[in-house]
């Protein structure tokens, strides 16, 4: 079964042309993760704890 997530957000760093990356939640708190510019039924799943961790290294490292 295809989660459903809602709430999809476009992050702050996409291009003015449109093609973003964004991210949604699933009701089960895993994060989905797509690209504007591709087939938006492709996406990334994360889990909530990895999606932290992620979050975390970049803002560590400054990306």
């Amino acid at each position: 079964m295809t989660k459903r997530y809602v709430g999809w957000r476009k992050s702050r760093h996409s291009n003015p042309n449109g093609g973003c990356v964004e991210i949604g939640r699933a009701s089960d708190g895993t994060i989905g993760v797509r690209d504007t510019k591709g087939d938006p039924a492709v996406i990334l799943e994360v889990a909530p704890r990895e999606w932290a961790r992620l979050l975390a290294r970049v803002r560590e490292r400054g990306f």
